[in-house]
């Protein structure tokens, strides 16, 4: 993706030093454009629990590039299984929800234990992170091919008339290494000529919609406007919703969704309402162990500070104000769990599926045992 003329992905590895990885430091945006190197493990344990990153295809990724610099310093410890197990476990339980960070974890420890010695092992594992993020963005890329269809068939049935999109949270190329999940249909759509309209929740507690969403569309033209995150059911009521597309952080084999806090009442409003509810995935998103989401997918709880306070920009300075009486105690659940029977469809990067076992698994037979 392009800001101001150029091209980005969200993490990359440094020209000039193989020991860097560079993110953009999504706490500064949409005010400033920050990029930060993280060049020791314990860095990017920092930045993907206080959200430096965030989004189900960026964790994971992340995740990868960290078992890179891990395995740089396990082999100057002096016991390398052991500290790298450490930091393993470490970086998995950083963000319990999203099973992207489990699944790039586990990929490199496979890289890790296949090579027999220390030359090997950096070299693997380099390029398997830098493959977990090559897929990543080549399944995103896919997923807005597929899902584009969707919105053409919308179009062609409004003759031609605006497209009317309703998203939740930022399942956009900054949730991702490019494209993104939810948006990549839109963005088709959009390159493609077929008019399109987001509707983009603000998405509390941290604002991902109103801050991160709202600017990587307006980095790309895309017409948008910000509601609060309780407006979806009324613009549903008066036929102002055409279409809702999410991301997701966990999916499990029979179609139930883990999507950031709100995205169930948004489904429920679409059911109501006869809304086409769409979840947009690539595969390292399906936790393909679990069946019932509601009470396997665990659920993180963040810090209420988060609930309480509001952050944003005056005078040009970055800051935080209170928004509630200071001794009230606050509730911080990052995320919840829609049944499948609410969602239409998933859009995979290998195609578009109903939402239940069967249907996932005529996508991915090789999951079937």
């Amino acid at each position: 993706m392009k800001i101001n003329g150029k091209n980005y992905r969200t993490i990359w590895i440094d020209d000039d030093n193989q020991q860097i990885v560079k993110i953009i430091d999504q706490r500064y945006l949409p005010y400033e454009l920050v990029i930060e190197e993280l060049k020791t493990a314990n860095d990017f344990v920092i930045a993907i629990q206080d959200m430096h990153v965030r989004g189900a295809g960026l964790i994971g990724a992340t995740a990868g590039y960290a078992m890179y610099i891990a395995v740089l310093e396990a082999l100057k410890s002096s016991d390398f299984d052991q500290s790298l197990k450490q930091f393993s476990q470490k970086i998995s339980d950083s963000r319990p929800t999203a099973v992207n960070l489990s699944w790039a974890v586990n990929l490199q420890l496979d890289i890790i234990n296949s090579c027999s010695n220390s030359e090997e092992k950096i070299k693997a594992v380099l390029s398997g992170a830098e493959k977990i993020a090559n897929e990543d963005a080549d399944w995103c890329q896919r997923i807005g091919k597929h899902g584009v269809s969707i919105i053409k068939a919308i179009s062609e049935q409004k003759k031609g008339q605006v497209v009317n999109i309703l998203t939740h949270c930022n399942a956009g190329w900054l949730a991702f290494v490019d494209y993104g999940s939810a948006t990549a249909p839109i963005y088709q759509a959009y390159n493609d000529g077929i008019p399109v309209h987001v509707w983009v929740d603000e998405t509390r507690p941290r604002n991902q919609g109103a801050r991160l969403t709202a600017w990587e569309l307006k980095e790309h033209g895309v017409p948008h406007t910000i509601i609060a995150d309780n407006t979806g059911g009324h613009l549903m009521q008066h036929n102002m919703v055409d279409i809702v597309i999410t991301g997701t952080d966990r999916t499990t084999r029979t179609g139930d969704v883990a999507n950031k806090i709100g995205t169930y009442l948004k489904a429920l409003a679409a059911k109501d309402n006869g809304v086409p509810f769409y979840v947009a995935l690539p595969s390292s998103t399906f936790d393909w162990n679990i069946t019932d989401g509601i009470n396997q997918i665990p659920i993180e709880q963040r810090d209420s500070h988060e609930v309480k306070y509001m952050e944003g920009q005056m005078d040009g300075k970055i800051s935080e104000i209170l928004l509630t009486p200071e001794k009230s105690p606050a509730a911080n659940y990052a995320f919840d769990v829609t049944p499948n029977r609410l969602i239409t469809g998933l859009i995979t990067e290998r195609g578009i599926c109903k939402a239940n076992e069967k249907a996932i698994l005529d996508l991915y037979p090789e999951k079937s045992s």
